[in-house]
């Protein structure tokens, strides 16, 4: 593998060995701020953000310090559910899950550039080369280097579990679930931007150092810049609004 300096950003694929990607938490949380009129709440200690949505079904709680790695939480009121992730969870695949909790809750502003995902999350997985097979109480998903796991199970409280881990290496382990009653389309988003083939940006040192030799590392040309088929649709969205001077159109719900 070519010797890459702690602060060169790289391709790294697949997406489910590259790391949490720290430096695009923004992705995750600014849209629902600036654009859908979600209202955060800074709380001790720093670095803890509170999202509520407009009219209070949901919160996202991002917290950072958590001895558990949990970071991430998405709970949804009536009917109760809840999405969790830890740490090295790859931020763009939360991210594509926040960017659509908005048309969860009946606001399709900007619908058109924020695709939902429409098939169900096991055909996506297939579709990427990922292997499905049925167990006693339900299906698990394999990627196909192995190292990321899928269980979907209908009798439990964790609906979907998804585990990844490289030889049980250090700082590799990530785990995201979805308990019951979450919608299939919010799994389906997440699914959508995890098994995606091409690979995303990072800071070298960013990526877990057990996971290098699994991954498949380039540069990025320094003639071209960053690569624009990794943006991510957070970014695109805001770049064509302020190019365009628009600002976000009038809350519709279905």
């Amino acid at each position: 593998m070519r010797r890459f300096t702690p602060d060169e950003v790289v391709l790294v694929s697949p997406r489910h060995l590259a790391g949490a990607g720290v430096d695009k938490i923004r992705d995750a949380l600014g849209l629902l701020i600036n654009m859908f009129g979600w209202t955060p709440e800074k709380l001790p200690p720093a670095g803890h953000v509170l999202l509520n949505s407009p009219g209070g079904e949901m919160v996202l709680d991002f917290t950072p310090d958590r001895q558990d790695s949990g970071w991430w939480t998405i709970a949804h009121h009536e009917p109760l559910w809840r999405a969790e992730f830890t740490r090295q969870v790859p931020v763009e695949a939360i991210a594509a899950v926040t960017q659509t909790l908005p048309q969860v809750l009946g606001d399709d502003r900007y619908a058109d550039r924020i695709p939902f995902a429409n098939e169900y999350p096991a055909s996506i997985a297939k579709n990427h080369g990922w292997a499905i097979r049925g167990t006693a109480h339900g299906t698990t998903w394999t990627s196909p280097d192995g190292h990321c796991k899928v269980e979907h199970t209908a009798d439990t409280e964790h609906t979907w579990r998804f585990t990844h881990s490289v030889h049980d290496g250090f700082d590799t382990d990530w785990s995201a679930v979805f308990t019951v009653d979450t919608p299939t389309q919010v799994v389906a988003q997440f699914v959508t931007h995890l098994s995606d083939d091409r690979p995303v940006e990072r800071r070298f040192a960013d990526v877990p150092a057990a996971a290098l030799d699994a991954a498949v590392i380039t540069p990025i040309s320094s003639s071209s810049g960053p690569s624009t088929h990794t943006l991510h649709p957070v970014e695109r969205l805001g770049h064509s609004l302020t190019s365009a001077g628009r600002s976000p159109g009038a809350h519709r719900r279905r």
